[in-house]
């Protein structure tokens, strides 16, 4: 089935299609209690062998009257029939194709007249099948498959049509004579094969009108108690009056579809059409069937992989739109500004994006105030419309220009990504004028089947598969969020929140790894402030709090960039100096002391602090319980040695 992004019309799924639908299904196409003239058609009874149902035509046809109609030559044709597909048989002096549908009761066996200057032709479907083996291009494979058909079967034309999601289809492919009118690229609506013709198309593969002048045989029922016969996978079943006047009227005398079904679903057909009354064995039906087969296995491995690649190509998109993220600090910006947006992404005319409350866009969007609140009236699951004033007029009215809207949650309430698209008027071509005016009525066929084009409003160009890309798209967006939450959350664990350097667990986790990393010795400083305590119980502890921001920011001023700097705890920190030596730790010390002597402004208030520092280098690589001891007792021994200094 053809998922290409296709913008429908009100031809397409108008009032007056919709009840040709409905009239359609009301049909009995699977037991019209008929057959086509072009074979004979008896029912037996499975447990007596007795003949219960028979086509009117069967004692002329077969030269027998009813109790001599099942002698040993049906019952051999029964028998058989359980190993072969169809089998040969005798009647009257004429051979016939006789096909038996076991698996229901009755058991219904259909005969065909052979057509024996006709039985050669299968043997080029084989051939046919190799010189299509290896075409990937889903165009081409379904343009040659045609010729092939064509050329096998002399039909005047062969066709190849794709439905779509919506019910509607195109002739995809036009293998045609000369003089007939082309009609590839035409679209055709959802009611020329309406849905319970195309569910018959899945229990039998094929499909033979061989007459559309032919009015069929009447089934004569010879057991009044039994119901009517279905004839869903027989090769005879009559065709609808209403088909065979549409049939009639685009010149065809006869047809033969083959089904083109993958994953249960007709995705497809070959429809071959002739001017003048021709039927095709049904031994060369079979072997085109195959190969009809043989098309939809090749056509649905080219959509795997073009998915698949599309896929591909989408996801790389999203990963270079996403990864700035990472290392972002404002996502919207991230998203909107960088090289690679979000457009990139799922191409649109605009986008806007509302995290946390914040909106921002990007491209040609409405005032965002008035986009937004659309949003909030659509909900908080995805939508998407590519008719958003036909669809949805009432909030159409509110953000003019806009006829398409594709929108996806980001998580969190009210969180959510947009894009939006404007109006884009194009053209369909029909197979026929699907007015009214191209009828005798509005639920009868067309008259004329000449390309009919139709302007088509109010819509943006389709969405498709740009719908999953946008959802994987916020999907990835709130991934990335949320990741980089959890790595802000880890990284506050080893930072101090007062004073925003690193804190005692930094310590405690990073610390060996600093000294495994340390090539050529480290040091480490202990600042401990003098008499801080005065500080809090003599101006309170905000004040206090203040001095120790200043203390943090005057610390790092006199570090190297390198250096690590640590609240250890209340009053005290760490510098860790890696690459130095004793000397230059010292002197990184005095630096930050004497940065310490310079008053503390507070408000109105100038505070003195003094620090003591105590100091120790290690060559080799000690432990960091090691080092820590050693560098406390340094700064003790400052302490003791007067304050305001600094001790090795």
């Amino acid at each position: 089935m053809n998922t290409t992004p296709f913008t429908p019309t009100d031809s397409a799924w108008g009032p007056d299609e919709r009840q040709r639908l409905l009239e359609c299904a009301t049909e009995p196409l699977a037991t019209p209690g008929r057959i086509q003239s072009f074979g004979t058609l008896l029912a037996v009874d499975a447990q007596t062998d007795a003949v219960v149902v028979t086509s009117e035509d069967a004692v002329d046809a077969l030269g027998l009257t009813i109790d001599e109609i099942g002698d040993d030559r049906l019952r051999d044709a029964y028998a058989r029939g359980a190993a072969l597909d169809p089998i040969r048989v005798s009647f009257n002096g004429v051979d016939h194709d006789a096909i038996v549908h076991r698996g229901a009761d009755p058991v219904i066996i259909e005969l065909e007249r052979t057509t024996p200057d006709l039985e050669y032709m299968r043997t080029g479907v084989v051939t046919a099948i190799q010189r299509l083996a290896g075409i990937a291009d889903a165009t081409e494979l379904r343009r040659r498959a045609a010729a092939e058909i064509k050329a096998i079967t002399g039909f005047d034309r062969v066709m190849c049509y794709d439905f779509f999601d919506d019910g509607h289809g195109e002739i995809v492919a036009d293998e045609r004579e000369p003089d007939m009118e082309p009609y590839l690229g035409l679209h055709f609506p959802a009611s020329d094969i309406p849905p319970q013709a195309r569910a018959l198309y899945l229990r039998k593969r094929s499909r033979a009108i061989v007459d559309t002048r032919d009015d069929g045989k009447a089934l004569v029922t010879l057991l009044p108690e039994l119901g009517p016969l279905d004839l869903s996978t027989t090769e005879l079943r009559a065709v609808s009056p209403h088909h065979l006047q549409f049939m009639r009227n685009m010149g065809q005398a006869a047809t033969v579809s083959f089904a083109l079904v993958a994953d249960d679903r007709l995705v497809g057909m070959f429809t071959c059409a002739h001017r003048t009354v021709r039927r095709v064995p049904v031994l060369l039906r079979r072997s085109l069937e195959v190969l009809a087969s043989q098309v939809t296995m090749q056509l649905t491995a080219a959509r795997q992989i073009d998915e698949l690649r599309r896929q591909l190509t989408a996801r790389e998109r999203r990963s270079t739109v996403v990864a700035p993220l990472y290392g972002a600090l404002d996502v919207h910006a991230a998203l909107l500004d960088g090289p690679r947006t979000v457009l990139d992404a799922v191409p649109a005319d605009g986008a806007y994006l509302r995290l946390g409350g914040v909106a921002r866009t990007i491209g040609e969007v409405p005032e965002p105030e008035l986009l937004g609140a659309v949003i909030d009236d659509l909900g908080t699951a995805p939508f998407s419309s590519e008719a958003l004033p036909i669809e949805r007029p009432e909030l159409a009215v509110e953000i003019p220009g806009v006829a398409g809207i594709l929108s996806v949650p980001l998580g969190e309430p009210g969180d959510c990504l947009v894009f939006v698209r404007g109006e884009v008027t194009r053209e369909v071509d029909w197979l026929g004028d699907q007015t009214a005016d191209n009828r005798d009525h509005p639920l009868s066929p067309r008259r004329s089947f000449s390309a009919w084009k139709e302007s088509v409003t109010g819509r943006s160009l389709p969405w498709g598969d740009l719908v999953k890309d946008a959802e994987d798209l916020a999907l990835d967006i709130r991934a990335a969020i949320e990741r980089r939450n959890e790595a802000e959350l880890a990284e506050l664990a080893f930072h101090d929140p007062l004073t925003g350097l690193q804190n005692r667990r930094f310590l405690d986790d990073r610390l060996e790894e600093l000294l495994r990393e340390t090539e050529s010795g480290v040091a480490m400083i202990f600042v401990d402030l003098d008499d801080f305590k005065v500080v809090n119980d003599t101006h309170g502890h905000e004040v206090g709090d203040a001095v120790l921001v200043a203390v943090g920011k005057r610390l790092t001023h006199s570090a190297r960039a390198e250096d690590v700097i640590v609240r250890f705890g209340g009053d005290e920190f760490i510098l860790i100096c890696q690459d130095v030596s004793e000397a230059d730790a010292h002197t990184i010390a005095e630096r930050a002391l004497l940065a310490l002597t310079e008053p503390v402004v507070v408000e109105d208030l100038s505070i003195r602090i003094t620090a003591s520092a105590g100091v120790v280098a290690a060559a080799e690589r000690p432990t960091s319980s090691e080092l820590l001891e050693a560098a406390d007792a340094a700064m003790y021994r400052a302490k003791r040695a007067g304050r305001g200094r600094v001790s090795r």
